[in-house]
């Protein structure tokens, strides 16, 4: 038996490189590539695989939301000071939770294929 964030986090790097390499629909192929990898990480069956794949794809939202809040936090800080920084970091939370709302269906990619790469890696 594999371990699950040794997994998870292998699974969020496939999805992260496959989300840079080809923007927009990448990031819906790499979750279901990075979910497969994380599930055979994992190993252990169907429902360790999913759950490895879905955590992989929930840390990619989380990373998302966190540079998102922090590139415009720093634009409106470089643009408008410390008012701008302020009005930067408030639009980074509003689009950072945007941005987790819709890492849900990235999630759920990545979990159905973590829940492939496990049923294979039994």
């Amino acid at each position: 038996m594999g371990s699950l964030w040794l997994g998870a986090f292998v699974g969020f790097f496939v999805t992260l490189i496959l989300g840079w390499m080809f923007p927009g629909i990448g990031h819906l192929v790499g979750g279901l590539i990075g979910g497969f990898v994380a599930g055979l990480i994992a190993g252990g069956g169907m429902m360790r695989g999913a759950l490895a794949g879905f955590l992989a794809g929930i840390f990619g939202g989380i990373i998302i939301a966190i540079l998102a809040f922090i590139g415009l936090a720093l634009v409106g800080g470089v643009a408008g000071g410390i008012l701008g920084g302020i009005f930067g970091g408030i639009a980074g939370l509003a689009i950072g939770l945007i941005a987790i709302i819709l890492a849900v269906f990235g999630a759920i990619a990545s979990a159905i294929g973590g829940l492939i790469g496990g049923l294979l890696a039994r």
